[in-house]
């Protein structure tokens, strides 16, 4: 957006105008392109948060064994070579077994059953 205010400005310059009107042109072309470039992304679909991004976080998608819940609803599973904390991303009974990392919330695992993470 920058260099478009910036082209703006030297075409002004090539045509002869003033430095007020190439500042000018520069400002209205450069902050327009910006605020066109805002609304459009403002009406366009949302990105997903960082915490449930793969393209952020590389672990989304991974599998752990969950062998033991406690009564908290947290567990701790052995991943990448450390052990970490896992808590259900959605509600319902904690099962041991097979689960998959679908967000991290802070340096927790959120984690879903296997069988229902495949079948959505």
């Amino acid at each position: 957006m920058v260099a478009l205010g910036c082209a703006a400005g030297a075409l002004a310059a090539h045509t002869g105008q003033t430095t007020s009107v190439q500042v000018l042109a520069a400002a209205l072309v450069g902050g327009g392109a910006t605020a066109v470039w805002h609304l459009v992304r403002s009406r366009g679909p949302r990105a997903v948060d960082a915490e449930h991004n793969r393209d952020v976080n590389l672990d989304i998608g991974g599998a752990v064994h969950v062998p033991a819940w406690a009564d908290d609803g947290s567990a701790r599973v052995p991943y990448r070579g450390a052990a970490w904390t896992v808590r259900l991303a959605h509600g319902g009974p904690p099962r041991p077994g097979p689960h998959v990392i679908v967000a991290m919330h802070g340096n927790e695992l959120r984690v879903a059953p296997a069988a229902e993470t495949s079948t959505t």
